[in-house]
Protein backbone atom coordinates (compact mmCIF):
# COMPACT_ATOMS: atom_id res chain seq x y z
CA UNK A 1 0.00 0.00 0.00
CA UNK A 2 0.93 3.48 -0.76
CA UNK A 3 0.97 5.35 2.03
CA UNK A 4 0.77 9.79 1.60
CA UNK A 5 1.45 11.77 4.83
CA UNK A 6 0.16 15.88 3.97
CA UNK A 7 -1.62 17.90 6.48
CA UNK A 8 -2.46 22.17 5.99
CA UNK A 9 -0.17 24.46 6.54
CA UNK A 10 -1.49 25.75 9.55
CA UNK A 11 0.58 22.75 11.38
CA UNK A 12 3.49 22.67 9.32
CA UNK A 13 6.02 22.56 12.35
CA UNK A 14 4.41 18.80 12.80
CA UNK A 15 4.49 17.77 9.57
CA UNK A 16 8.05 15.68 10.65
CA UNK A 17 6.76 13.99 13.52
CA UNK A 18 3.33 13.09 11.58
CA UNK A 19 5.36 11.44 9.06
CA UNK A 20 8.20 9.99 11.12
CA UNK A 21 4.95 8.71 13.43
CA UNK A 22 3.59 6.89 10.35
CA UNK A 23 7.03 5.32 9.20
CA UNK A 24 6.79 3.41 12.62
CA UNK A 25 3.82 2.59 12.73
CA UNK A 26 3.60 0.72 9.25
CA UNK A 27 6.77 -0.63 10.58
CA UNK A 28 7.86 -0.93 6.61
CA UNK A 29 4.96 -3.15 5.31
CA UNK A 30 3.83 -0.24 3.07
CA UNK A 31 5.85 2.83 1.44
CA UNK A 32 5.02 6.21 2.69
CA UNK A 33 6.26 9.46 0.83
CA UNK A 34 5.49 12.88 2.62
CA UNK A 35 4.08 15.66 0.53
CA UNK A 36 4.09 18.08 3.22
CA UNK A 37 3.07 21.32 3.54
CA UNK A 38 6.46 21.87 4.37
CA UNK A 39 7.67 24.71 7.13
CA UNK A 40 9.92 26.05 3.96
CA UNK A 41 7.00 26.51 1.68
CA UNK A 42 6.38 30.34 1.51
CA UNK A 43 2.55 29.21 0.05
CA UNK A 44 0.11 28.25 2.23
CA UNK A 45 -2.86 26.06 1.94
CA UNK A 46 -6.38 25.55 3.34
CA UNK A 47 -7.38 22.27 4.90
CA UNK A 48 -10.00 22.64 1.51
CA UNK A 49 -7.17 23.23 -1.00
CA UNK A 50 -5.27 20.40 0.63
CA UNK A 51 -8.11 18.22 0.66
CA UNK A 52 -8.50 18.56 -3.44
CA UNK A 53 -4.67 17.48 -3.57
CA UNK A 54 -5.51 14.71 -1.71
CA UNK A 55 -8.85 13.68 -3.75
CA UNK A 56 -6.34 14.37 -7.06
CA UNK A 57 -3.99 12.14 -5.58
CA UNK A 58 -6.64 9.40 -4.71
CA UNK A 59 -8.41 9.32 -8.41
CA UNK A 60 -5.00 9.28 -10.03
CA UNK A 61 -4.42 6.28 -7.76
CA UNK A 62 -1.30 8.23 -7.17
CA UNK A 63 -1.80 7.18 -3.77
CA UNK A 64 -3.87 3.94 -1.56
CA UNK A 65 -4.13 6.06 1.49
CA UNK A 66 -3.32 9.39 3.04
CA UNK A 67 -2.93 10.67 6.56
CA UNK A 68 -3.62 14.26 7.37
CA UNK A 69 -4.90 16.68 9.68
CA UNK A 70 -5.16 20.26 10.35
CA UNK A 71 -5.68 22.43 13.88
CA UNK A 72 -8.76 20.79 14.82
CA UNK A 73 -9.38 17.28 12.64
CA UNK A 74 -13.27 17.95 11.91
CA UNK A 75 -12.33 20.70 8.82
CA UNK A 76 -10.40 18.11 6.96
CA UNK A 77 -12.67 15.48 7.53
CA UNK A 78 -15.12 17.36 5.77
CA UNK A 79 -13.75 18.79 3.35
CA UNK A 80 -12.41 15.75 2.32
CA UNK A 81 -15.97 13.41 2.37
CA UNK A 82 -17.51 15.84 0.01
CA UNK A 83 -14.70 15.74 -2.20
CA UNK A 84 -14.15 12.65 -5.26
CA UNK A 85 -13.04 9.17 -4.21
CA UNK A 86 -12.56 10.01 -0.40
CA UNK A 87 -13.48 7.96 2.76
CA UNK A 88 -12.47 10.33 5.60
CA UNK A 89 -12.63 9.02 9.19
CA UNK A 90 -11.82 11.90 12.09
CA UNK A 91 -9.65 10.07 14.34
CA UNK A 92 -7.91 11.05 17.85
CA UNK A 93 -7.65 7.94 19.33
CA UNK A 94 -5.92 4.64 19.41
CA UNK A 95 -9.92 3.19 19.95
CA UNK A 96 -10.89 5.71 16.51
CA UNK A 97 -8.53 4.20 14.94
CA UNK A 98 -8.65 0.44 15.71
CA UNK A 99 -12.47 0.69 14.11
CA UNK A 100 -12.00 2.62 11.47
CA UNK A 101 -8.96 0.45 10.31
CA UNK A 102 -11.26 -3.11 10.86
CA UNK A 103 -15.59 -1.33 10.38
CA UNK A 104 -15.07 1.84 7.72
CA UNK A 105 -12.22 0.75 5.52
CA UNK A 106 -11.57 4.25 4.43
CA UNK A 107 -8.81 5.84 2.57
CA UNK A 108 -8.10 9.10 4.15
CA UNK A 109 -8.10 9.64 8.04
CA UNK A 110 -8.22 13.26 9.45
CA UNK A 111 -6.18 13.37 12.60
CA UNK A 112 -6.45 17.02 15.28
CA UNK A 113 -2.56 17.90 14.79
CA UNK A 114 -3.41 21.25 17.24
CA UNK A 115 -6.59 20.82 19.27
CA UNK A 116 -5.62 19.24 22.31
CA UNK A 117 -2.10 18.29 21.16
CA UNK A 118 -0.33 19.27 24.35
CA UNK A 119 2.15 17.56 26.64
CA UNK A 120 2.63 13.70 26.11
CA UNK A 121 0.72 14.55 22.70
CA UNK A 122 3.40 13.09 20.46
CA UNK A 123 2.67 9.57 22.38
CA UNK A 124 -0.99 9.80 21.28
CA UNK A 125 -0.17 10.14 18.23
CA UNK A 126 2.02 6.92 17.41
CA UNK A 127 -0.10 5.13 19.49
CA UNK A 128 -3.15 6.23 17.28
CA UNK A 129 -1.38 5.22 14.59
CA UNK A 130 0.04 2.25 15.61
CA UNK A 131 -3.47 1.15 16.34
CA UNK A 132 -4.39 2.17 12.44
CA UNK A 133 -2.12 -0.06 10.64
CA UNK A 134 -2.79 -2.95 13.18
CA UNK A 135 -3.91 -5.67 11.10
CA UNK A 136 -6.45 -5.91 8.08
CA UNK A 137 -8.47 -3.28 6.87
CA UNK A 138 -12.49 -3.85 6.86
CA UNK A 139 -12.66 -7.32 8.19
CA UNK A 140 -15.05 -5.65 10.53
CA UNK A 141 -15.50 -5.95 14.36
CA UNK A 142 -16.28 -7.55 17.01
CA UNK A 143 -15.73 -10.59 15.24
CA UNK A 144 -19.40 -12.02 16.01
CA UNK A 145 -20.37 -8.60 14.21
CA UNK A 146 -17.95 -9.16 11.34
CA UNK A 147 -19.80 -9.83 8.42
CA UNK A 148 -22.94 -7.67 8.89
CA UNK A 149 -20.24 -4.79 9.50
CA UNK A 150 -18.35 -5.58 5.95
CA UNK A 151 -21.76 -5.53 4.33
CA UNK A 152 -22.79 -2.24 5.58
CA UNK A 153 -19.71 -0.92 4.56
CA UNK A 154 -19.96 -2.15 1.15
CA UNK A 155 -23.68 -0.03 0.85
CA UNK A 156 -21.86 2.70 2.24
CA UNK A 157 -19.33 2.45 -1.09
CA UNK A 158 -22.03 1.27 -3.17
CA UNK A 159 -23.99 4.98 -1.89
CA UNK A 160 -20.93 6.97 -2.19
CA UNK A 161 -20.52 5.63 -6.20
CA UNK A 162 -23.96 6.68 -7.23
CA UNK A 163 -23.97 9.55 -5.13
CA UNK A 164 -20.65 11.03 -6.21
CA UNK A 165 -19.00 12.12 -9.37
CA UNK A 166 -15.48 11.81 -10.47
CA UNK A 167 -12.49 14.30 -10.47
CA UNK A 168 -12.90 14.03 -14.25
CA UNK A 169 -16.35 15.32 -14.10
CA UNK A 170 -16.30 18.06 -11.70
CA UNK A 171 -12.94 19.44 -12.97
CA UNK A 172 -14.46 21.91 -15.63
CA UNK A 173 -16.98 23.76 -12.85
CA UNK A 174 -14.48 23.92 -10.31
CA UNK A 175 -12.99 27.61 -9.56
CA UNK A 176 -10.03 27.40 -11.95
CA UNK A 177 -7.75 30.06 -9.63
CA UNK A 178 -8.20 26.57 -6.71
CA UNK A 179 -6.64 23.95 -9.39
CA UNK A 180 -4.07 26.41 -10.57
CA UNK A 181 -3.24 26.77 -7.20
CA UNK A 182 -3.24 23.11 -6.59
CA UNK A 183 -1.44 22.47 -9.65
CA UNK A 184 1.37 24.35 -9.29
CA UNK A 185 2.38 23.20 -5.77
CA UNK A 186 5.54 20.98 -7.81
CA UNK A 187 6.08 18.88 -5.39
CA UNK A 188 2.43 17.45 -5.71
CA UNK A 189 2.69 18.01 -9.20
CA UNK A 190 5.69 15.98 -9.83
CA UNK A 191 4.48 13.32 -7.85
CA UNK A 192 1.38 12.81 -8.83
CA UNK A 193 2.40 13.10 -12.76
CA UNK A 194 5.07 10.59 -11.61
CA UNK A 195 3.19 8.12 -9.59
CA UNK A 196 -0.29 8.37 -10.72
CA UNK A 197 -2.05 5.89 -13.28
CA UNK A 198 -5.63 7.54 -14.28
CA UNK A 199 -3.70 8.93 -17.56
CA UNK A 200 -7.24 10.23 -18.57
CA UNK A 201 -7.82 12.20 -15.65
CA UNK A 202 -3.82 12.70 -15.51
CA UNK A 203 -3.64 13.82 -19.35
CA UNK A 204 -6.49 16.54 -18.58
CA UNK A 205 -4.71 18.07 -15.74
CA UNK A 206 -1.58 18.44 -17.61
CA UNK A 207 -3.34 20.45 -20.11
CA UNK A 208 -4.70 22.69 -17.82
CA UNK A 209 -1.25 23.49 -16.47
CA UNK A 210 0.02 23.40 -19.95
CA UNK A 211 -2.97 26.42 -20.84
CA UNK A 212 -2.41 28.05 -17.74
CA UNK A 213 1.78 28.80 -18.52
CA UNK A 214 0.68 29.37 -21.92
CA UNK A 215 -1.03 31.92 -20.91
CA UNK A 216 1.13 33.92 -18.75
CA UNK A 217 4.13 34.28 -21.25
Amino acid sequence: MKIGVIQASTRTSINDLLFQSVQRAVKGQHDVVNLGVFPDETETYSYVEVAVMISLLIETQSLDFVVTGCSSGQGMMMACNSLPGLRCGFVQTPQDAYLFERINDGNVVSLPLGLNFGWSGELNLQYTLDKLFDGEFGVGYPKEDAKRKRQENQLLVDLAALTKRTFLEIMDDLDPKLLHKILNRERFYSYMMANGSQSSLLEKLSKIKLTEVSSNK
